[in-house]
């Protein structure tokens, strides 16, 4: 069991009641599938925001200027993210952010569920946020609508209480599978992360809400990995297989210094002079901004993960895209809109791991080593120290890359970077997010 979630799903003490596990299951396949339909909607229409974007920020950044496009373009991003704002604020606060600590937080106890109406607003708000251009993912999202829809729908059944909140993390773990493709990776998230133990009637409503998710988003997106990895060439000695430990080293402390960037910024938002109304403002004129200038620079970061993955940055460009990257994620996520936080934190993962390769190319300069390793390591690595699940990060990004071969390498880089993290008393990021969130309701 996981030390920040020491009172998860209740247990019932009792031999498991057949026809009650078998309906369990069945309706655990119901609501994976509904989640599936949602978040893949909600994936296909973002990745089509997406292509817009990106389209629209090429004409403008080709005319070597600002031009009425351009303004309207950043006008555009802010209009869109104060709307996402303003949908939270008016219509469901609990949609704020990422969504995964208020599941948490439902799982211990420790707030009520989210009512339906999250659905809507997280659908439509992530649009608006996400699509404008700011640096958050989707997963958040995905895994609080699939959360919030299987709740419902245990409650429609007259579940008892332990059955709904069984339903509810199987529907989180739907939508994160949704989210990335990555059936395993869901379910492993419900029983590592949600719920901290491995109890038969949880397995089986995790694994039944993953696959049939999975069944149907594909069915509508296709069953391509998120990321397209060539081939991978690892290192045959086994001291330069110690460089994977390197890079859960290096990235380890790069998940601490995210995660407390992420708190630093929502501290220092709520004492700003500026109305909450106008921060997403801000933070989207900013995105807009970018958009115009850089436009694959904008959004979740999968463009700048795929670049890493193909080592298409260069040496010069990282320091500085790095730090943008740390920079801009943290004032996307306080601009308290619907966003969360895997894909822009596995992006600053893969370009820590394309460092450590750097690093580990200098103490071995006679023998050429392959970035892409590297770069998937720091993505599992970056999982692991900053979320504290590392099984789940691990299982994810072999989903999201194709790469089984890397699980000693994965394996070694998440141990390190677990007990960076553990060493520097760093707090989980979404402990921290719930514990915070907490605070701010007494």
């Amino acid at each position: 069991m996981l030390p920040h979630l020491s009172n998860p799903v209740p247990q019932s003490g009792k031999p498991e009641n057949v026809c009650s596990l078998v309906f369990l299951s069945a309706a655990s396949v119901v609501i994976g599938a509904s989640a599936g339909m949602i978040c893949g909607t909600f994936r296909l229409l973002l990745e089509w925001l997406e292509a817009v974007r990106t389209d629209m920020g090429v004409d403008v950044s080709l005319q070597h200027g600002f031009s009425c496009e351009g303004v309207l373009l950043i006008i555009g991003s802010g209009t869109a993210a104060w709307l996402a704002s303003g949908l939270v604020r008016h219509f469901a606060p609990l949609a704020a952010g990422s969504g995964i600590p208020h599941v948490e937080a439902v799982l211990l106890s420790a707030s009520p569920p989210a009512p339906w109406r999250v659905v809507p607003v997280k659908f439509v708000g992530g649009l608006l946020a996400i699509g404008s251009g700011l640096a958050l993912g989707r997963e958040g999202p995905s895994v609080q609508m699939g959360a919030t829809a299987a709740h419902t729908f245990g409650r429609l059944l007259c579940l008892e209480k332990t059955d709904c909140l069984a339903l509810l993390a199987a529907g989180a773990g739907a939508g994160l599978a949704t989210a990335f493709n990555a059936p395993a990776a869901g379910a492993v998230f419900v029983l590592e992360e949600l719920v901290g133990r491995f109890e038969i009637r949880m397995v089986c409503a995790a694994l039944g809400a993953s696959i049939s998710a999975i069944l149907v988003s594909r069915g509508m997106l296709g069953s391509q990995t998120v990321f397209m990895v060539a081939p991978l060439i690892l290192p045959e000695s086994l001291a330069k297989q110690l460089f994977f430990v390197m890079t859960g080293l290096m990235t380890g402390l790069v998940a601490v210094g995210y995660n407390r960037t992420i708190m630093t910024a929502l501290r220092l938002a709520g004492k700003l002079p500026v109305s909450i109304s106008a921060r997403p403002v801000l933070v989207g004129g900013l995105a807009g901004l970018v958009v115009c200038l850089a436009p694959h620079l904008a959004g979740g970061g999968e463009w700048i993960t795929q670049t890493a993955i193909n080592n298409g940055i260069g040496l010069q460009q990282l320091p500085a895209l790095f730090a943008f990257r740390l920079i801009f994620g943290a004032l996307s996520y306080a601009a308290a809109t619907p966003g969360g936080l895997f894909a822009p934190m596995l992006a600053l993962g893969a370009l820590s791991g394309l460092a450590s390769s750097v690093v580990a190319q200098a103490l071995s300069p006679d023998t050429p080593l392959a970035t892409a390793p590297f770069v998937i390591v720091g993505m599992a690595s970056m999982f692991a120290g900053s979320v504290r699940a590392p099984l789940t990060g691990i299982i994810l990004v072999m989903e999201m890359t194709g790469s089984s071969e890397l699980i000693m390498p994965l394996l070694s880089g998440s141990f390190a970077a677990m007990v960076v993290a553990g060493a520097l008393g760093d707090m989980p990021i979404y402990a921290a997010l719930r514990l915070r969130a907490q605070s701010h309701t007494r």
